[in-house]
């Protein structure tokens, strides 16, 4: 939400993952208009390498792990792999040694897609490598929509100076 606070609540969440819906539809746009000027071996082995670096060795070690707990190597391989700068160095150095080509497309359309369609961003070290709902994350919005709202909602249905009753503002739809 803001730099003291680096965390999104379901709205917001929502609002962050249309962004990269956004950049998703673009991205798939350019494919389609390009897809005869597609080089597609190249085009699957970019789009797929993030995953068999970044995700599947953690998906696999969670799966396999008794407690869910597993080595934080497989969280940076994670975040470092589904990074917009990291493959942006790679589209780079592909670029500087290979050449442009419509096939690098293929790397944000990875990134947007796990974002806006999956909602799928960065892995926090103390969270479950796989989306599970974490009782903490619910308590903190219990705690918002509880204090916050009702701060804002008047008591026992009082107007204001003017007549009306005022509307919630804060904690209503977080």
């Amino acid at each position: 939400m803001d730099q003291a606070n680096p965390f999104d609540t379901p709205t917001t969440a929502k609002l962050h993952r249309s962004e990269y819906l956004v950049g998703f539809a673009v991205t798939t746009g350019l494919i389609i208009a390009h897809a005869g000027e597609i080089r597609w071996g190249p085009a699957v082995a970019l789009f797929l390498y993030i995953d068999l670096v970044g995700y599947i060795p953690g998906a696999i070690a969670y799966r396999r792990s008794p407690d869910k707990e597993i080595s934080k190597v497989y969280y940076v391989l994670y975040n470092t792999m589904h990074s917009l700068v990291t493959q942006g160095a790679v589209a780079a150095l592909w670029i500087w040694l290979i050449g442009p080509e419509w096939a690098l497309l293929l790397l944000p359309w990875h990134l947007f897609g796990d974002r806006g369609l999956f909602g799928n961003f960065y892995k926090p070290f103390g969270m479950h490598f796989e989306p599970v709902p974490e009782p903490g994350y619910r308590e903190l919005l219990a705690g918002l929509r509880g204090p916050l709202l009702a701060r804002a909602v008047p008591q026992h249905g009082k107007k204001d100076g003017k007549g009306r009753r005022p509307r919630p503002t804060v904690g209503a739809n977080p």
